[in-house]
């Protein structure tokens, strides 16, 4: 289910990291879906149990099909959008969307440390920092506070990347995807994105990539971080 040969998309193949409790850690409402969905349904295919850590309420979002405050609507949505893939815990901080660049990295990897202990995480997953100055935030106090857990962090990769590998979704690919696309839906007030997240998915078929940031067994982050 979780490998593919390297031919298929020009990168090397692996396997789905192994993992009891994955720990998930993202800036923003949505992303849980649209970006991670497709990995969280296969982690929970093979055992694992997942947390959540969103770091802000999403409130700097442009879009808004509802009539209500953004920051009151994206939680709500956030818990549905959980509940459909299987998430069995929540958390949601208050950190300012858009702004978590501006905060200290050592308040940052303090939330995420204690997120890690409270659900004895033993893995954790973001989202690849080659992007977003939020998502880059994110990963640099999900690597320091894993660091200093002893934990391994994986990051899904943009578009591939150094390092990076192919998870197959196989057989399971239309349920996953189906999956994934009825978590973005309980989004609502993000509705005007959802055909073309939708197109991006069909097109992604049963493709998902992955890349360490701090490997197994790893005592240094890839990313270069003040620890």
């Amino acid at each position: 289910m979780i490998s593919t040969p390297a031919s298929a998309v020009g990168l090397a193949a692996a396997p789905l990291p192994r993992a009891g409790s994955v720990l998930v850690v993202t800036a923003r409402p949505g992303q849980e879906s649209a970006e991670l969905g497709g990995l969280l349904y296969a982690f929970r295919r093979s055992g694992a149990s997942l947390a959540l850590l969103c770091l802000t309420r999403g409130e700097a979002s442009p879009l808004n099909s509802t009539c209500a405050r953004l920051e009151a609507v994206r939680p709500w949505e956030l818990q549905l959008a959980a509940n459909v893939l299987g998430i069995s815990s929540v958390t949601l901080a208050d950190y300012p969307d858009g702004g978590l660049r501006r905060q200290p990295t050592a308040d940052l990897a303090e939330r995420v440390g204690r997120a890690i202990r409270q659900h004895t995480a033993d893995l954790v997953l973001v989202i690849d920092p080659a992007g977003d100055p939020d998502d880059t935030a994110v990963a640099m106090a999900a690597c320091a506070a894993a660091h200093r857990a002893g934990l391994p962090v994986v990051a899904r990769p943009v578009a591939g990347g150094d390092g990076a590998w192919t998870i197959d979704l196989g057989s399971e690919a239309a349920t996953a995807r189906g999956i994934q696309k009825a978590a973005a839906a309980a989004h609502a007030s993000q509705s005007a994105a959802l055909p073309e997240l939708t197109d991006r998915l069909d097109r992604l078929d049963a493709r998902e990539q992955l890349r360490w940031l701090i490997g197994p067994g790893r005592t240094v982050p890839r990313l270069h971080l003040v620890i």
